[in-house]
């Protein structure tokens, strides 16, 4: 899982491949902006068949947030 979040961060958001590792912050390491993040969900919520909802996003700090995140959501399905 987090080979696939850091490919969409390299590869839809344009984030230095050598910049993303599981501690890296979205916001503060990574320079992620709102739009940015909004990007990601959709593209996870799509690329995974979830739903992820909005109260949930303040937990995404850094990646492994995302990839921890979105382990759980595809296995309860």
């Amino acid at each position: 899982m987090f080979d696939r979040v850091k490919e969409i961060l390299v590869n839809d958001l344009h984030v230095k491949e050598s910049d993303v590792t599981p501690e890296a912050e979205l916001i503060n390491d990574l320079g992620i902006n709102s739009l940015e993040l909004a990007d990601l969900i959709c593209v996870c919520e799509e690329e995974f068949d979830i739903e992820i909802a909005d109260d949930d996003l303040k937990g995404f700090i850094t990646v492994s947030d995302v990839v921890k995140y979105l382990e759980k959501a595809t296995s309860d399905k």
